[in-house]
């Protein structure tokens, strides 16, 4: 069991804070807007509401389940946090949010979000589409699980990752160094594909860094010019598109 803090109730941050707390570790989830209004049905397995301040307290994890936009007002709280505390990082750099002149420059996304909190960090959970993650889980070795990379710069780091992926319904592929990140980033042959553990690994050295910001934001204009803007697909959709445009 380990005592896990995650800012950021999305859908990503919600699905992990049901899956991890019912794997039995101690949760404590957080948004910006108060623990008043985080939804009952994220706490029904055992999760419990809190502050930023309070979910980051005497944990062994943190897990940042938000955009880039949100870092600034958690940069201080993250920074703080002692060194043995691994943090987590689930998001994805979107120019459509905002533009980050460091990684349109060639930055690799995790690199900056390490460099910005001056802290090593982890990169998990981000190469999936929220409802394939809260649909698709699967107990281990069951022949249709989905794995989903995992990179940092700590070899200790990863293999708490990866045991946290598993218990969230999913195989961890360790990816390496943060260097090479940008292998899982979205436009990615891995990115919301769902893939096997065995084909994780050729998807990934499939990738050609220069054509992921294209396919990118293609992505995005076909999913909001369907869906509309902000809005979630349905996860066979997830998978079939980003397969066609990604692989």
């Amino acid at each position: 069991m380990m005592k896990i803090g995650i800012l950021g109730a999305g859908t990503i941050g919600t699905t992990l804070a049901r899956k991890l707390a019912a794997a039995g570790h101690d949760v404590k989830v957080a948004n910006s807007r108060g623990p008043e209004t985080i939804a009952t049905e994220v706490l029904e397995t055992g999760a419990r509401a809190a502050t930023a301040e309070d979910a980051v307290s005497n944990v062994d994890v943190v897990i940042l389940s938000m955009p880039h936009t949100g870092f600034e007002k958690v940069r201080h709280l993250v920074a703080a946090l002692p060194d043995q505390t691994l943090v987590i990082d689930t998001s994805n750099y979107f120019p459509q949010r905002a533009l980050n002149p460091a990684i349109e420059a060639g930055q690799v996304e995790s690199e900056w979000v390490q460099d910005y909190f001056g802290r090593p960090v982890v990169k998990a959970w981000n190469a999936i589409g929220a409802a394939p993650f809260a649909e698709n889980g699967q107990v281990k070795g069951h022949p249709n699980r989905v794995a989903i990379p995992i990179a940092g710069d700590r070899a200790s780091d990863r293999k708490v990752a990866i045991a946290l992926m598993d218990d969230t319904g999913f195989d961890g592929y360790d990816a390496g160094m943060l260097a090479e990140s940008w292998r899982q980033q979205p436009g990615s042959p891995v990115y919301c594909t769902n893939l096997s553990y065995d084909e994780i690994g050729p998807a990934l050295a499939a990738a050609e860094r220069e054509r992921l910001p294209k396919r990118r934001d293609l992505s995005v204009a076909i999913f909001a010019e369907r869906f509309g803007p902000g809005k979630n697909a349905d996860a066979e959709t997830i998978i079939r598109i980003s397969r066609a445009l990604q692989m």
